[in-house]
């Protein structure tokens, strides 16, 4: 056994030493060679190929005679070329070999870039079908001079000719030819279809406008001495008034409306009595006060009639030429993270039946002990707790029942016993019982299941399960905010998670934005991989995640400053929300140089409020009571978390905007009912057992299950996507306390300051912004350059989020500016 040993350790150290040809045609390095040999070599084709049209006559006696050295070839690249030349020219395609030799070329390159085989397939199979194509064709063209098309293309015509003639074989060729150009350039016609129909529409606008001032030309003449009205007498209208009096009607309506249209229907015998006039702005001033520029006022109004169906008409257009506005084509390749990225549990339900009859024995036990007789009781089990639903003899009191929580309980030996009485909407009084084994409800069931894919909403949160086992999927913009509350351990930041997950995996980046507030420094840091996709912050702030009191309080005033800008938006497109804005915008109904553009939602999430009115008291909850009070029109809508939902946190301003609130188990029923305006929430069994309002019912939910390194999972996947250059922009703000004086020294001034000062003259806009861009310059030193201006008289005052005024209109007010100032 001792002698074996060596042996077998000689045979491994051969077998390593032994070189793995096939693990190096994998490397980099062989790809490269490869891909150089295949370029070279379709170099050296086209070479030959070129070498055999001027030679090939000489050459056709060396093409058997490729090991004799005696015989010459006249071939650039000597008897291998003459005889592939041969071989590919002349029995084969004919000048559409060069087809062979551009698609090693090709084939090359895309070995040099790593580009995937599919792609090299298919790129071989069109040139391949181009090749044969090329070849019939040619072919057909010099059918007695095979050299151009090869015997391939030559036979293959002379096949097709014997079957379908010339004339069959002309209308083939021409189909195959626009059937390899359409299917492989993907051409199609209705671009020009499109023109062809917006020349037809124009068309029919230009005959409507013209239609539509003619009367307005004619009434204009007709009106320049009106008579006054006074002197006319109304005298009734006969039906079967001759044509002299329908003459002296018409002239009557002239008078009193001098704008009526030609396209008014005149009453006749058969209609009765009807009159069609458009619509006038005031006719009888127009009449009674009648100048010489009365004409010019009334074709004014036609003309803005005009321009305004016109620019209807454009937008239209822009619909019909380029489609709506995409918002999500910036980041057109986006991909919404994967259902394997989160963890599968088991989670099939364990039906017990001996433990089911078991409490159903105790519970009728112990209402007989009462007196308290039962008709009926059924059980439904869900993930956590099993709802037993019974109905009481006639005559038996509610309350009676309501009052036997505790004995129950005892009976039971169970904690988190509930009873809701009676169940909304049934007859039924419940009885809430927590199961012995209770099961994990994964985030991956919730996400992957029908209602959450196939939900319409615009925020849609799977919050988890309820004791039916379905899905409970809620609309955050129909909240508008959501509270959220619970004691220490009982799922609050699993909860959020949750609905951080949600959107994840239905919005694209374009769509939402988060701002998160996180004063624990722990809980939602691994969201900052996405804060070029979705999150929001500061312009001068470098983590998008906040964690100190100070910037919390500088972001919620901000955002309310968005709020604003928001809503000065939507009055000027005149519409009431956010949703019915961002239809008018993809529609292009709204110019973008007007400072219209697509809106985001914006979630706003605090993992610990309580902490933020500890620290800053009025200065949170002012902008807070704000934002909950008008932010749900505009898409603002704010998620509030604590652990500690006293009255003195969760204040009555505060409480009164939040219609939606979960709330986990807390530790009094002081802060069940401070939360839910209810009991219950005492009784929960903790670890995602929730109780979720939204202002009518209770309904008892576990929350789904979302561990640490799901979310890390989550967050990697989507941020090593193409991104923004940057988060989202929140308006900048300046606090009046802490703002920075103006009166800056002349000689301290920034290098630059002469630069930005053209720039901005030039521009005709005071923004940081613009400065960053032109000058290349950190956001810090551009808001000081900014300053600098502002103290110079060059830019106004801060606008919020919108740029300064500019004070200097052109270089010569700026030259005389700054000449004065090195006067004084």
């Amino acid at each position: 056994m001792a002698k074996r040993k060596p042996s077998t350790k000689k045979t491994t150290e051969t077998s390593k030493k032994k070189p793995n040809i096939f693990a190096f045609l994998r490397t980099k390095q062989a790809q490269t060679i490869f891909g150089i040999f295949l370029m070279l070599f379709s170099l050296f084709l086209c070479i030959a190929f070129i070498s055999f049209f001027f030679n090939w006559q000489e050459d056709q006696s060396t093409i058997h005679h490729l090991t004799d050295r005696a015989v010459k070839s006249n071939n650039l690249l000597g008897k291998i070329g003459a005889n592939l030349s041969h071989f590919f020219i002349y029995k084969g395609f004919g000048i559409a070999a060069f087809t062979l030799s551009f698609q090693l070329f090709l084939t090359g390159l895309n070995i040099l870039f790593r580009s995937k085989l599919s792609k090299i397939i298919i790129s071989w199979n069109w040139g391949l079908v181009a090749m044969v194509l090329i070849s019939v064709t040619l072919g057909f063209l010099h059918d007695k001079f095979a050299l151009l098309s090869g015997t391939i293309g030559f036979e293959i015509n002379g096949y097709l000719q014997d079957f379908i003639g010339k004339t069959g074989l002309v209308i083939a060729l021409i189909f195959l030819l626009l059937a390899y150009i359409i299917l492989r350039y993907k051409v199609t016609f209705d671009h020009y279809i499109d023109q062809i129909k917006q020349k037809r529409v124009e068309r029919a606008e230009r005959q409507a406008a013209e239609d539509l001032l003619e009367p307005e030309e004619n009434t204009a003449e007709e009106i320049v001495a009106p008579k006054s009205v006074s002197e006319k007498k109304t005298e009734p209208i006969s039906l079967n008034s001759d044509k002299e009096e329908k003459s002296e009607f018409e002239k009557s309506v002239i008078d009193l409306k001098p704008t009526i249209s030609k396209h008014s229907d005149v009453p006749t015998k058969k209609e009765g009595l009807k009159l069609t006039v458009e619509e006038i702005k005031e006719p009888t001033i127009s009449v009674e006060s009648s100048t010489e520029n009365e004409p010019a006022v009334e074709i004014d109004v036609a003309i803005s009639r005009e321009e305004k169906s016109v620019a209807e008409n454009l937008s239209d257009k822009l619909v019909k030429d380029f489609g709506e506005f995409d918002p999500t084509l910036e980041l057109a390749n986006f991909k919404f993270p994967t259902f394997n990225l989160l963890k599968q549990y088991n989670e099939t339900i364990s039906i017990d039946p001996e433990e089911l009859e078991a409490n159903k024995d105790r519970i009728v036990d112990t209402l007989k002990n009462y007196k308290i007789g039962i008709a009926e009781i059924k059980a439904t089990v869900g993930p956590t707790i099993t709802l037993y639903e019974i109905v009481p003899e006639a005559g038996i009191r509610i309350s009676k029942i309501k009052n036997l929580e505790d004995d129950i309980a005892l009976s039971l030996s169970a904690l988190g016993i509930r009873i809701i009485a009676p169940i909304p909407g049934k007859g039924t009084i419940g009885i809430e019982v927590p199961n012995k084994k209770s099961t994990i409800v994964s985030m991956h069931s919730v996400i992957s299941s029908k209602k959450f894919q196939e939900s319409t909403m615009e925020l849609p949160i799977a919050l988890g399960k309820t004791i039916s086992n379905e899905t409970f999927v809620v609309d955050l913009a129909k909240m508008p905010h959501l509270l959220m509350a619970g004691a220490t351990g009982q799922g609050k930041s699993v909860g959020l998670n949750a609905v951080l997950t949600s959107l994840l995996y239905k919005k694209h980046p374009a769509e939402v934005k988060f701002i998160l507030i996180d004063p624990k420094k722990v809980e939602l840091t691994l969201f900052n991989k996405i804060e070029r996709h979705y999150l929001a912050k500061l312009p001068d702030v470098e983590e998008a995640i906040i964690t100190d009191t100070t910037k919390v309080v500088h972001t919620l005033n901000s955002l309310c400053i968005e709020m604003d800008n928001r809503y000065d938006l939507l009055k000027a497109a005149m519409v009431r929300n956010i949703k019915e804005y961002n239809t008018k915008f993809k529609a292009r109904k709204l110019n973008p140089n007007d400072g219209h553009q697509f809106l985001p939602y914006i979630v706003l999430v605090i993992d610990e409020f309580a902490d933020l009115i500890m620290t800053a008291g009025k200065e949170v909850e002012t902008p807070i009571a704000r934002l909950a009070q008008l932010a749900r029109a505009i898409g603002i809508h704010l998620i509030v978390a604590t652990q500690r939902p006293s009255v003195n946190v969760i204040t009555g301003i505060i409480k009164a905007n939040f219609p939606a609130r979960i709330a986990f188990r807390v530790t009094s029923k002081i802060d069940s009912r401070t939360i839910l305006d209810a009991g219950g929430a005492d009784q929960l069994i903790g670890r995602g057992d929730l109780l979720y309002t939204a202002g009518n019912n209770l309904s008892r939910i576990q929350c789904a299950f979302v561990d640490t390194p799901e979310v890390e999972k989550i967050t990697d996947f989507i941020g090593s996507q193409k991104a923004y250059a940057d988060a989202y922009l929140l308006p900048e703000y300046v606090d009046d306390e802490s703002g920075t004086s103006i009166d800056i020294d002349i000689a301290d001034r920034d290098k630059l300051f002469r630069d930005a000062a053209e720039i901005i003259v030039t521009a005709q806009q005071g923004s940081a912004s613009l400065l960053q861009r032109k000058l290349k310059l950190g956001y810090n030193r551009a808001g000081r350059l900014i300053d600098q201006l502002e103290a110079a008289g060059i830019v106004g005052g801060f606008e919020g989020s919108k740029a300064r005024q500019v004070l200097v209109p052109d270089f010569v007010a700026l030259d005389a500016l700054l000449e004065n100032e090195k006067k004084i």
